[in-house]
């Protein structure tokens, strides 16, 4: 779908737009904007009724909406690493889901995005979630932890090591955990509990939310984790607090380099569990603290574009948002997120979500936006956030050096053409399955059909073959139509996979 016949309106703009900005050296300010466990169908701007989003939305109204915007990957991790590297994560046997402990999945002498901005004459700033790991080896969180997102490229960091519900619960802020006092060492374990130290299962009664999987080790701030901590009590975030906290980070890191190019990765925590909205947007939805998450999740981006605005820097400042992985109800904690879910649909008319292999797994909202240079367009295109590396290289005029799986998809994220990638391997917890065109092809997998979040995995004991073009829900399986379609996308995939391709792979345990 085009909303303007062959984009004819922008094709010459958006030309001379990337060659003015070489020749004057005029270098737009980068933000990419990376939500957690947000549906394709969690935006109003794709067709929500139930859950409005404003200010998510004028990214999409305003600027490029894709109707056809990838995660590499069906969870956090993956997704991450080939945002970062341009690389795909199943050639990373580390870029799987990470405990809070993890070493450092990416290498400090790999070409990364923001070693790539950094070169081009960028300030580099990532802030919020980070989920790639830190340190190497045991990691002593009482000392500057490196090698962590510094030693890749970026120049300011404050961030939270993996998730939202995993320990430990304190924000790392250029390697060095916020408000940490010297007589109070923090102390982390993914393997046992420290002696003395509550837990859900032996202090229930100190809980203010309960847990259904998983999640069941330390209580910090009334609410189970996975993992077990001890010490750091000043240093531990409020949950209520986070969005604001991240916020004001983000303001300031805008305001301090308004003067020069930067490049700003703002990693979301919503609406990864556990689900806790400050006081301003519980109720705001009428579905819980998944559709309050939501709502504050758009208010953050609403901050940004505030901040972009009263400096002025709106016109010059290109804004990426997107999801890591699609969505999630039960994951983990009873938050009465399914009972309160009424008529909405998080995955939107795709099939499965978080953890799946079907559409709905990979399949997330992608907007581009840049004020006064990319007029409003609906795109068909195939994007991936694996492209940013390319094609942001080809924006800012710095030729990548060596050999990534990222395409340059520049003339697609701003709109001038309807072509992105021709294909995409797609991943879910180490299972690999194709894109190709409108075609989508998941090999044979063993395994359970859901997990315990309820999503569909994926797992079938025959290929599974759909048009998506024709049948976006995925609900029917043509293979038995399209014999020779099936033998050709299976051969592209077998040699695109590289030997990856296992029909065997371990479930992942979910906690």
């Amino acid at each position: 779908m085009n909303t303007r016949s062959k984009f004819t309106l922008y094709t010459a703009g958006a030309l001379s737009l990337i060659g003015c900005a070489k020749e004057k050296e005029v270098k737009p300010n980068i933000i990419v904007i990376l939500a957690d466990d947000l549906g394709y169908g969690d935006v109003s701007a794709y067709g929500a009724q139930t859950i409005h989003t404003p200010n998510i939305d004028r990214l999409g109204n305003e600027g490029v909406k894709f109707m056809n915007g990838y995660a590499t990957s069906a969870t956090s991790t993956p997704s991450r690493y080939a945002l970062m590297t341009g690389m795909y994560p199943w050639k990373n046997k580390d870029a799987k889901i990470l405990p809070g402990d993890a070493p450092l999945i990416i290498q400090e002498e790999q070409y990364t995005l923001p070693k790539m901005m950094r070169e081009a004459g960028y300030t580099t700033g990532a802030i919020g979630k980070w989920h790639l790991g830190m340190g190497r080896g045991e990691i002593n969180w009482n000392e500057t932890v490196k090698p962590g997102a510094n030693e890749i490229g970026f120049d300011y960091s404050c961030l939270i090591a993996a998730t939202n519900d995993r320990v430990p619960t304190v924000y790392v802020e250029n390697g060095n955990v916020v408000g940490l006092e010297k007589d109070d060492p923090i102390e982390v374990s993914y393997e046992e509990n420290f002696e003395g130290e509550p837990t859900a299962l032996t202090h229930p009664e100190l809980l203010k939310m309960h847990w259904s999987h998983g999640h069941n080790n330390s209580i910090v701030n009334g609410i189970p984790r996975i993992g077990f901590m001890k010490g750091g009590e000043k240093a531990r975030w409020v949950d209520e607090d986070m969005a604001d906290y991240f916020v004001d980070k983000v303001k300031n890191f805008i305001l301090e380099n308004r003067e020069n190019p930067f490049f700003l990765y703002f990693g979301l925590h919503q609406p990864h569990v556990p689900r806790t909205p400050n006081e301003r947007f519980v109720s705001a939805t009428g579905m819980g603290s998944r559709g309050d998450a939501i709502a504050e999740a758009d208010w953050c981006v609403g901050e940004v574009l505030n901040q972009l605005g009263k400096l002025g820097l709106l016109e010059n400042t290109l804004v990426i948002f997107s999801s890591d992985n699609g969505p999630v109800l039960n994951d983990g904690y009873k938050d009465q997120a399914v009972e309160l879910l009424g008529d909405h649909t998080p995955a939107g008319p795709l099939r499965g979500g978080k953890y799946s292999l079907f559409d709905a797994g990979t399949h997330v909202p992608f907007f581009v936006y840049w004020k006064g240079k990319i007029q409003p367009v609906t795109s068909d295109a195939l994007v991936c956030q694996m492209d940013l590396l390319a094609s942001i290289s080809e924006l800012v005029g710095r030729p990548l050096q060596g050999e990534f799986d990222s395409e340059n998809i520049l003339p697609a994220l701003l709109g001038e053409s309807d072509e992105g990638r021709k294909d995409l391997i797609l991943e879910a917890n180490g299972k690999l399955a194709i894109r190709v065109g409108d075609w989508a092809m998941i090999p044979p997998y063993g395994g359970p059909e859901r997990n315990l979040t309820g999503n569909e995995l994926g797992n079938m004991p025959e290929f599974g073959l759909y048009n998506l073009r024709e049948d976006i829900g995925q609900e029917k399986n043509v293979v038995s139509l399209y014999p020779e379609r099936l033998e050709e996308m299976k051969e592209y995939f077998l040699r695109k996979t590289e030997g990856h391709y296992k029909p065997s792979v371990q479930e992942i345990e979910l906690k």
